[in-house]
């Protein structure tokens, strides 16, 4: 793409490749292989002094990626522009094979079903979530698409760290399906087996009954009386965890909270 005008190149992919709103998600995206044929920043020398500090594994790409455009240019790209005023397009990964991923067993760890979300920005912080303890992958069912450029920004570019896809009920990957329910067994009970599907209803509504009536155990998270409910991100970070406990194949070390 050597010698492309940025600009032009942006408006010929922006129909078919996933924004990446910010500098943190094009960072993660790049540490986990995405083909990003075009990025762009209002303020190059800030974007890679940003690098320097948080992110030195992935300078030399962005050296090598990043144009600086006029600022206004930059907010013409995007809908909502970032504080770091970086932006860039991505590949989609092959549904196919996430397809293939999200099928293989034995698994190493669980797959994360979101059944019926409705709000972009809890599904982009479970992705998050999911890719930070090493899940094999997050399917949402109903219309919900769960590669909107929301999703992307509240999950910091790290669909690329995870299959991310969207299914029915009856696609959903094999595996014993543990919903998420206030009537199930309490969880700190049980063992989560790496090969989980770990099920999550919507934040209204919660399990639909196409997906309860699949589940081999409804779980419960410990939850205090007069309480109604978790947020979804914290219902799936509080069960990841449980499972992660139990599990050698739990991924990654302690890390910062908002780190780099």
């Amino acid at each position: 793409m050597t010698g492309t005008d940025p600009l032009s190149l942006w408006r010929r992919l922006a129909d078919t490749c996933v924004l990446l709103d910010g500098f943190h998600a094009l960072k993660h995206a790049l540490r986990f292989g995405a083909e990003v044929p075009v990025a762009v920043t209002a303020d190059r020398g800030a974007a890679l002094a940003l690098a320097d500090e948080l992110a030195p594994d992935v300078r030399p790409s962005l050296d090598a990626l990043l144009t600086e455009v006029p600022e206004e240019s930059y907010r013409a790209l995007v809908p909502r522009p970032h504080p770091t005023a970086v932006a860039a397009l991505a590949v989609r990964p092959s549904r196919a094979a996430h397809l293939e991923q999200l099928a293989r067993t034995p698994r190493t760890a669980p797959v994360v079903v979101l059944d019926q979300p409705r709000n972009l920005g809890n599904a982009g912080a479970v992705i998050r979530l999911a890719a930070g303890f090493g899940a094999t992958g997050v399917v949402t069912t109903g219309p919900l698409d769960p590669w909107h450029p929301t999703v992307v920004r509240g999950g910091a570019g790290l669909h690329f760290a995870t299959a991310v896809e969207r299914l029915t009920a009856a696609e959903l990957p094999p595996g014993p399906l543990f919903a998420l329910d206030p009537e199930g067994d309490d969880i700190r009970g049980l063992k989560l087996p790496d090969d989980a599907v770990l099920a999550f209803g919507s934040e209204r509504s919660g399990l639909s009954p196409d997906v309860r009536a699949r589940a081999d155990h409804l779980v419960a998270l410990p939850m205090r009386p007069q309480v109604s409910s978790y947020n979804l991100a914290t219902s799936v970070a509080m069960t990841l965890y449980h499972w992660s406990l139990g599990s050698a194949g739990s991924a990654g070390s302690p890390g910062t909270p908002g780190g780099s």
